[in-house]
């Protein structure tokens, strides 16, 4: 391994002097002009990684529900899981090392890790469509390049088709075919044997409006529609033709804003739905017969299917250890029914899909969604198949599961340091600073059924701010008061919050 290559080759990629960036929950992610040096020295410790585990590693270049102007990368590990936390130290030191110190701190990874220089590395690429991507992916596989790697660049992907890659690359086929018809041919026949068993109610000619974002689902949910049976109608709108990735559109947006994206015009009970600019994020939506805006968010889809897969293990007879995993994020309605009526356990985590992972592979089904529509089911193939063959709808916990979900919100404030706040209990507790949970407390106290927290973001320097209570009215004014004290007490900068209300 040509430490002095890697020098040389470092100097078309310098660094900006005393730039610092974290590897945080989503990779790095910033501004995509302060990139180009993280995404070379992020194409070397894959090579690193996958001399490390003898595996395939991906690199995924986005910024998932970013703004356009931002761009960011993530590494993907063997079974197609985030990077295990002690390589994000690794690539927290190698992004901000400076230029002279990049053979030490190279060299320091490969001896704490075990890494032999002579073992063989490969490592999988992809990119959303952001005008800044190609150009950045270039950047990873220069340095893979260098330090000898070998490679397959996708191009254009999803980020959980770059997941699938790598974890049918490292499984031997196993899984599945490792290209985009052999992750399309799995899907849409695992949708279509599902869609075959379940009752149509009298619409056989199924649709979806689908909100892309102006991301790359437009183009690669085009790529899977033949794959789908002549009864599904699927309708693209924010296909990236017009208007500008996760602009006015979007599942942040529409969770967010709790409204239809900007394009997107829906009638009475038609099924919509919106993913993010890297499509790892969906979330559901639906106006009623009144106009009424109604949001299928993560907490709900989990609801929802938690409580179809209770009713077929109890129909099949099976006796199998069932969890959901939630964050603090989660609306405290959908844990209280999920509990206290289904009957099935659920566990709090960390914020980040990684964490949930981590704790539904505990379980023989293990169901986690964050509210802002990560999330999946996680079961055994013999399950699957016995759920396939079985399968039927639950409507009547469907309709009681939705209303049971109580009224939220969440907001975010600026402030100059986000590490000044500290926090513990899954992140719903802050530590520090002294006295900012003492205040979330006492305005807790005002309102019915309530909660709140604060938690500083992975990414940005803003402090997110999460509310709920028993009506929007009042989930509306906790969030302020609560913006209000983070303000005050964590540096605030800028304007100070607003009321919503």
């Amino acid at each position: 391994m040509d430490l002095e290559a890697v020098s040389k080759r470092s100097a078309f990629h310098a660094k900006p002097q005393g730039l610092i960036l974290q590897y945080g929950t989503a990779g790095f992610r910033t501004n995509a002009q302060h990139l180009d040096h993280i995404m070379f020295r992020m194409g070397l410790l894959a090579v690193l990684r996958s001399k490390q585990t003898r595996a395939t590693i991906g690199v995924m270049v986005t910024a998932s529900h970013n703004p356009e102007e931002d761009n960011g990368v993530k590494l993907i590990d063997p079974l197609g899981e985030m990077l295990a936390p002690s390589w994000e130290e690794h690539a927290t030191c190698l992004a901000s090392a400076e230029e002279q110190e990049m053979p030490r701190v190279l060299a320091a990874i490969m001896e704490k890790e075990a890494v032999d220089p002579q073992q063989a590395a490969f490592v999988v690429i992809g990119r959303d469509t952001r005008p800044s991507s190609e150009k950045l992916s270039q950047s990873v596989i220069d340095g893979v390049t260098v330090l000898g790697g070998q490679l397959h660049d996708y191009g254009l992907l999803t980020t959980p088709q770059l997941h699938y890659m790598v974890y049918c690359r490292n499984s031997g086929d196993r899984y599945g075919k490792a290209t985009i018809e052999g992750y399309c041919q799995k899907l849409s026949k695992a949708f279509v044997d599902l869609t075959k068993q379940v009752s149509c109610s009298g619409d056989e000619n199924r649709s979806v409006k689908v909100d892309c974002a102006n991301g790359i689902g437009a183009l690669k949910l085009k790529e899977m529609e033949h794959y789908f049976s002549q009864g599904l109608l699927v309708q693209l709108f924010n296909d990236g033709t017009e208007g500008r990735l996760n602009h006015l559109c979007g599942a942040d947006f529409v969770k967010s804003h709790q409204k239809p994206p900007q394009g997107m015009e829906m009638k009475s009970n038609e099924r919509c739905c919106s993913f993010d600019g890297d499509a790892d994020r969906i979330v559901y939506y639906y106006c009623d017969a009144d106009g009424h805006f109604h949001l299928i968010d993560g907490d709900k889809i989990a609801t929802l299917i938690s409580s179809f897969l209770k009713e077929l293990l109890l129909e099949i007879g099976e006796s199998l250890n069932i969890g959901v995993v939630q964050t603090a994020y989660a609306n405290g309605s959908s844990t209280r029914y999920l509990e206290e009526v289904m009957k099935v356990p659920v566990y709090c985590t960390k914020t980040g899909v990684k964490h949930l992972h981590h704790k539904a592979q505990e379980f023989d089904i293990g169901v986690y969604f964050e509210a802002n529509g990560h999330g999946t089911a996680l079961f055994s193939e013999a399950v699957e198949v016995k759920i396939k063959r079985l399968a039927q709808e639950a409507e009547d916990e469907k309709g009681k599961a939705a209303k049971m979900l109580a009224s939220i919100i969440d907001l975010f404030n600026q402030v100059a340091d986000r590490r000044v706040i500290n926090t513990t209990d899954a992140e719903r507790q802050a530590v520090t600073p002294p006295g900012l949970q003492e205040a979330i407390n006492d305005l807790v106290k005002k309102y019915k059924l309530a909660r709140a927290f604060v938690r500083p973001s992975g990414t940005e320097d803003i402090v997110r701010v999460y509310a709920e209570a028993d009506s929007q009215e009042s989930a509306d004014r906790l969030a302020y008061e609560v913006s209000l004290v983070v303000f005050q007490l964590a540096g605030g900068i800028g304007e100070r919050p607003q009321p919503s209300f």
